[in-house]
């Protein structure tokens, strides 16, 4: 019993490692990346196709950090890729610059988008956004707000 516990964590590791999501914007394709999770401790459901990932949790890529207090990963074993990451409480992501904040977020790969919800808050320098919901398109760098609040910095001087 152990044995097969520890085969199927070892698949899963591998599906999550080796899965495209957060795939990088350079290029058009999705092209697979790595993706290093740490948390303190990990459930594997193989029968349901899901890990969950409790205390103090990073899924790490080249380019972004997701950190989160719980993580669920969905994934899926015939394509060998993560189809769904949903974080909850203290949610943080780092993108370049640009830091989201949030209650909880769902990422979904089909659609390479992340949805913050729960006061979402999103900081580039001095600019900060606020709504209800914040839809984050990876690809295309750009987002969707709705209930928006937005607080630009003018930093130009008037001479």
């Amino acid at each position: 019993m152990l044995k097969q516990f520890f085969i199927a964590s070892s698949l899963l590791l591998c599906v999550v490692l080796s899965s495209p999501a957060f795939a990088s914007k350079d290029t058009g394709t999705a092209e697979k990346q790595p993706i290093i999770i740490t948390a303190e401790t990990l459930t594997a459901d193989n029968k349901n196709n899901t890990a969950v990932f409790e205390g103090t949790v990073v899924a790490q890529t080249s380019d972004m950090t997701m950190s989160s207090d719980k993580m669920t990963v969905y994934y899926d074993n015939s394509d060998s890729k993560v189809s769904k990451i949903h974080a909850l409480g203290n949610v943080k992501v780092l993108n370049n610059a640009r830091v989201l904040f949030a209650n909880e977020a769902v990422y979904l790969d089909n659609e390479n988008k992340i949805i913050f919800t729960g006061n979402p808050k999103a900081v580039e320098g001095d600019n900060v956004i606020t709504g209800d919901k914040i839809i984050f398109f990876l690809h295309d760098e750009r987002a969707v707000v709705e209930g928006s609040r937005v607080i630009l910095q003018n930093k130009k001087d008037l001479k």
